[in-house]
């Protein structure tokens, strides 16, 4: 695609691993739960099949990039959010006007190895600069990458 997005989505392995997104495999998974307005408008506004996202692992021994996924159905709303029963239920949000917003995605592949958060900070590489993973207090599970900071990061496999 010729205006391919790039991303990056964050996840605990105790939530939703790499292992979980691989075994849905060509099916793919909502990805679900994000209560964020930012992320939230780049999955509702932004995100258009074919991209391409990195899965990293967060809160973990040791945080990182795992592997690749691809988006595979835009933005939607996020049906936990009508859901007394699920855990990201939240009442205010209305059907008839949904304040929350899924992509389904699905696994592309593994990296030839995880690239941790530790390796990237100690890099000091000027191409990282301005990665939104680096920045101080950035806490957005779900962000843009530019092509160079995608093309940068698969150079380091």
């Amino acid at each position: 695609r010729a205006n391919m997005a790039y991303w990056l989505f964050k996840s605990e392995p105790n939530t939703w691993s790499w292992e979980d997104q691989v075994a849905k495999g060509d099916a793919g998974e909502e990805w679900d739960g994000v209560r964020n307005y930012q992320a939230r408008n780049m999955m509702r506004d932004e995100m258009k099949k074919g991209d391409l996202a990195f899965f990293y692992h967060s809160n973990c021994a040791e945080p990182g990039i795992v592997g690749i996924m691809e988006i595979v159905k835009e933005g939607y709303p996020d049906p936990t959010a009508f859901d007394p029963e699920a855990k990201y239920y939240d009442p205010k949000s209305d059907p008839d006007n949904p304040r929350w917003y899924l992509v389904e995605v699905k696994y592309k592949r593994h990296l030839k190895r995880n690239i941790s958060l530790r390796e990237l900070k100690a890099l000091k590489a000027p191409q990282l600069q301005d990665l939104p993973l680096l920045r101080k207090g950035n806490r957005l599970s779900i962000m843009p990458l530019s092509k160079a900071h995608w093309d940068f990061l698969l150079g380091l496999e």
